[in-house]
């Protein structure tokens, strides 16, 4: 006798079902939907920044367990975790010397955590960790980082070498993960406490992206000229939907793996 599928897996059935271009209307649909969700149901947005940073936290715990269980970094990247580590060094002194906040604490724990996890990687675990598949140029982002600080940057009072810095570690967030997905890319299959971590840097960003856009609703766009004049403003945002976008066609596969039931996600050629 055949069973009767849930609503959910016939609407999910449906979805797999569509074109290309389908499925990416109904993918911002989807994504416009939950911020109007969002708007509605908190009522403070800034919590959902403190959300974004609590989420990615919860994946570098993810990441530990994986590590302290299974004794092996295999399909992890080092230098991700090494970028990463490195704008959460920067975002925290930016904080020290132009805001101190609850951010500043969650940041004190990523990094120590991220720190940890490089050190893993490094020496407890070096004999599996796959440094052939692990093969993205760190110039490839940091270079342009680097010039996009010091041409595009906050136009506040603060110190110059302050504000060229908080530029940087917005814009060396935005592209962290990319050494993450060419491993992911190389493999082809992504086991699951490393799929786990990397969809919980997809709702991150998109809970961080989904704080700025209700901020500048909410403020009619006045938040934008708080944040300073010039080209400024605007990359804060293009950052923050950058690094949305580069995780979506991940989190798109890792939600269909989940739906499937299988374990192992297997990603198709050409997906990050």
């Amino acid at each position: 006798m055949k069973s009767t599928k849930s609503p959910i897996q016939a609407v999910w059935s449906w979805v797999k079902k569509q074109p290309p271009k389908v499925k990416a209307f109904l993918a911002v649909v989807t994504g416009m939907a939950a911020l109007v969700l969002l708007r509605f149901i908190v009522h403070d947005h800034d919590n959902l920044f403190v959300a974004a940073e609590a989420v990615h936290s919860i994946g570098i715990c993810v990441l530990i367990y994986k590590l302290m269980k299974e004794k092996t970094c295999a399909g992890l990247s080092l230098k991700s975790q090494e970028l990463t580590a490195i704008f959460l060094a920067v975002r925290l002194y930016c904080s020290f010397v132009m805001e101190y906040d609850i951010h500043t604490i969650l940041d004190l724990a990523t990094l120590g955590t991220t720190l940890w996890v490089i050190y893993m990687i490094r020496f407890k675990l070096r004999a599996s960790y796959m440094e052939d598949k692990d093969n993205f140029a760190l110039y490839y982002v940091l270079v342009p980082c680097v010039v996009l600080a010091v041409l595009i940057h906050p136009s506040t009072s603060h110190n110059i070498l302050n504000r060229i810095s908080w530029a940087l570690c917005v814009y060396l967030e935005a592209v962290s993960v990319l050494p993450q997905l060419r491993v992911m890319q190389n493999t082809k299959i992504v086991e699951p406490f490393t799929a786990h971590y990397v969809f919980a840097l997809g709702v991150a960003r998109f809970l961080s992206c989904a704080h700025w856009v209700l901020q500048m609703v909410d403020t009619r766009g006045r938040l934008l000229v708080a944040l300073g004049y010039g080209l400024w403003p605007s990359m804060v945002l293009i950052s923050e939907i950058v690094q949305t976008f580069i995780l979506a066609d991940f989190c798109y596969y890792y939600v269909k793996s989940v739906f499937g039931g299988q374990l192992v996600l297997r990603l198709p050629s050409g997906v990050v």
